[in-house]
């Protein structure tokens, strides 16, 4: 188990803590939802858990075999709805990928969309996602 402590700070934004490492960050409310957008807002850090943890994921498949990942990277976008209550209603996600041997494209792509944030989503929220893998 892992806690993470949060406070909150007023005016929207709090701050949290990861026990075991003691790491902080801070987080507040976007401006399209009464904050000042100066931070990662907490549907932020869902998007962020996403791409971070497929990329960790197909990492430890890609040391595994061997294929250099490093540099690999991840953009995700998120789109909020409000029907009726706000959340997230789709995270797009684009990866940009090294040359990689063609045997090592289908494990790490099957690595990425088995991540447990990926299967934590709530099965409403669409997630798309591009692999972009080089010609």
């Amino acid at each position: 188990m892992v806690r993470v402590r949060v406070r909150y700070e007023g005016d929207l934004r709090a701050e949290a803590m990861h026990e075991p490492s003691s790491s902080r960050l801070a987080t507040d409310a976007p401006k399209d939802n009464e904050g000042r957008g100066e931070s990662f807002s907490p549907t932020d850090l869902v998007a962020t858990a996403l791409g971070s943890c497929m990329l960790t994921i197909m990492g430890i498949v890609a040391r595994r075999h061997e294929w250099p990942l490093e540099g690999a990277e991840v953009t995700v976008d998120k789109e909020m709805v409000a029907d009726p209550q706000r959340r997230i209603g789709r995270l797009v996600v684009r990866f940009s990928l090294p040359d990689l041997p063609a045997e090592a494209r289908a494990p790490l792509e099957r690595a990425a969309l088995s991540c447990p944030v990926h299967h934590s989503l709530h099965p409403s929220t669409e997630v798309d996602v591009d692999f972009g893998w080089p010609a």
